[in-house]
């Protein structure tokens, strides 16, 4: 049976009132994770209010290898 390990990452965006997100570092994110086997499967924002986003929750799963 396939087991699964998952990780939660909380990405802040920036600008005066949140809600702007540098696409690049957010790539480049995305990739680092994406490099150490981990794969996206949920991506969602906090609100802060008035339409702006305070942060970016982004969950992550990849096999979990158990020694036995």
């Amino acid at each position: 049976m396939v087991q699964w390990e998952y990780k939660t990452v909380k990405y802040q965006t920036g600008g005066f009132l949140g809600g702007k997100v540098n696409q690049a570092d957010m790539d480049e994110l995305l990739n680092q994770y994406g490099y150490e086997g981990w794969e996206l499967v949920s991506c969602f924002d906090t609100s802060q209010g008035q339409g702006q986003s305070r942060d970016i929750i982004m969950v992550f799963k990849r096999q979990a290898y158990t020694v036995g």
